[in-house]
C-alpha cells in the first residue's frame, strides 16, 4: 500500500512541476455560466518570416486548463506567439451558436518572463483576455 501511495505522489508531484516548468498555460472560463470551459482546441503558432507556423495543439481539461501549451522538452524563444481558440467548434459541441468561431490571441515573448499565461473570459457574442501570472 505504501508502495502505491508513494508512486502517486510521485506522479503527481511531476506532473505539477512539469507544469509549472512549462513556459505556457492558457484557462478558458465561460461567462454565460461561469464554469469551465472544457474541451475546447487551442492552437499555438510562432511567426516565422512573415508567416504562421503551428508548433503545438491542445484541448482544455475539465477545469478549463491547459498547463502546458508550449511544446515540451524546448526553450521558450523570443519572437511573436498566437494561441487560437476555437471557440465555433466548441460552441457547435454545446448546442449553441457563437458569433466568434475562432479567436486568434497574438502576444511577444520577449524574454523577461519565465512563464506566460493567457487566460480568456468567454462568451458566445463577446470575449476578454489579458496578460495572466
Amino acid at each position: 500500500m505504501y508502495k502505491n501511495l508513494f508512486a502517486i505522489a510521485a506522479l503527481s508531484a511531476s506532473s505539477s512541476l512539469f507544469a509549472a516548468t512549462n513556459p505556457l498555460s492558457v484557462h478558458v472560463l465561460n461567462q454565460q455560466n461561469g464554469l469551465p470551459a472544457a474541451d475546447v482546441t487551442v492552437v499555438l503558432e510562432v511567426q516565422q518570416k512573415n508567416q504562421w507556423i503551428e508548433i503545438n495543439q491542445a484541448k482544455t481539461d475539465q477545469n478549463g486548463r491547459i498547463t502546458a501549451l508550449y511544446p515540451t522538452q524546448q526553450q521558450l524563444k523570443s519572437g511573436i506567439y498566437k494561441v487560437t481558440f476555437k471557440t465555433g467548434d466548441w460552441y457547435k459541441a454545446q448546442k449553441q451558436s457563437s458569433f466568434f468561431p475562432e479567436i486568434p490571441v497574438i502576444f511577444e515573448v520577449d524574454g523577461t518572463l519565465p512563464h506566460y499565461h493567457i487566460p480568456l473570459l468567454l462568451s458566445p457574442y463577446g470575449y476578454s483576455t489579458y496578460r495572466g501570472s
